[in-house]
């Protein structure tokens, strides 16, 4: 699909500037922008960014460290 845009002439002018220096276009700039504002990304990059939180976060629990039963159901709201 198409669409339309209109901005001011220095803003495009520079954003094609800046597209070359990172070796993409104008196009493909505004593209990614909306996928990232609206959550949209591919499989990889989500996995990506899950192992990335992964990393960060951590567990917590102790080495060899088993839930038994009663634990598991006394934990229920």
């Amino acid at each position: 699909m198409n669409i339309t845009l209109s901005a001011d002439k220095n803003l495009i002018d520079n954003s094609r500037l800046y597209a070359e220096k990172h070796n993409t276009t104008l196009n493909n700039l505004v593209r990614e922008y909306l996928k990232s504002v609206t959550n949209e990304m591919s499989i990889e990059a989500a996995a990506q960014e899950f192992e990335n939180l992964a990393r960060k976060a951590g567990g917590k629990s102790t080495e060899n460290y088993k839930f038994n039963r009663e634990e598991i159901y006394s934990r229920r709201i």
